[in-house]
């Protein structure tokens, strides 16, 4: 199916790894013009070359910057003042028991995981209203509206995106701009990757049995009893960004495996 995106102009945050490097392949491969993210160059500067050689009709931008940062944000926004679509993908996480989290560690949370999505969307939502086309979207989580009580100070900043975008798809009304959410569940990264391969000391054990296995004794209510491939979020993320895909507004898309129970 063709997006209707070619041409387009994709910032996308944290994209060298993980899920923001797959939604930026996978709008790289429906013709977008991709702006890799990241604080190291050299990881930027190889995932900017990686989709060129890929996708050579596309031209693909280092966007080094840690843009929790304002004065490094200030100075992505004087390299690239106009895009088309922000994906909203950097985070951090980290499983913690809620008395060890004490205010350094939530103001950390807060400035990275929602200040810093807030002030690229501040900057170039009334851009994008002003063009009548437009997409944002945050990546947030099941722990949004499921909290697992393992990551309190994640779950926190992760429900407050889905107010943001919520709040900020108000301003949208009339325009071809949407402002949405895609919550995953728990997605198959290199570092989960990392982490299953070293619960397992059975080299006879294939890495599917071992994610079966983990599933089953840990995830239990997950329905496709799997980690959701970081792919299948680039492809739903480039659907959102579709001008087809323009009716989605403030919504939460729940990409879960089932996690959560609730119907809505």
């Amino acid at each position: 199916m063709d997006m209707g995106l070619n041409n387009k102009t994709a910032l996308v945050t944290g994209s060298t790894k993980g899920i923001g490097k797959a939604i930026a392949l996978e709008l790289a491969k429906e013709g977008v013009n991709v702006l890799i993210n990241g604080r190291n160059d050299e990881d930027v500067e190889r995932t900017v070359n990686e989709i060129k050689a890929d996708y050579p009709s596309t031209n693909p931008q280092n966007a080094t910057a840690d843009i929790v940062d304002i004065q490094q944000r200030e100075a992505l926004f004087e390299k690239y003042p106009n895009i088309d679509i922000l994906v909203n993908n950097l985070g951090i996480y980290e499983i913690m028991q809620y008395e060890d989290v004490d205010d350094e560690v939530w103001i950390q949370y807060f400035r990275t995981n929602v200040l810093a999505a807030n002030g690229l969307s501040k900057f170039y939502l009334p851009k994008m209203v002003n063009n009548n086309f437009g997409r944002i979207i945050f990546i947030g989580s099941e722990e949004a509206i499921m909290p697992s009580g393992q990551m309190p100070q994640y779950c926190m900043t992760k429900s407050m995106l889905l107010s943001l975008s919520k709040s900020l798809s108000k301003l949208t009304i009339g325009t071809e701009v949407t402002v949405n959410a895609i919550l995953p569940g728990p997605t198959l990264s290199e570092n989960v990757y990392q982490i299953i391969e070293g619960l397992y000391s059975n080299d006879d054990m294939t890495f599917s049995e071992k994610e079966k296995d983990f599933m089953t004794t840990n995830l239990p209510q997950s329905e496709i009893q799997r980690f959701i491939k970081p792919f299948e979020i680039g492809r739903m993320t480039t659907f959102v960004c579709s001008p087809y895909a323009s009716a989605f507004k403030g919504s939460p898309i729940r990409m879960d495996g089932g996690m959560v129970p609730t119907i809505f």
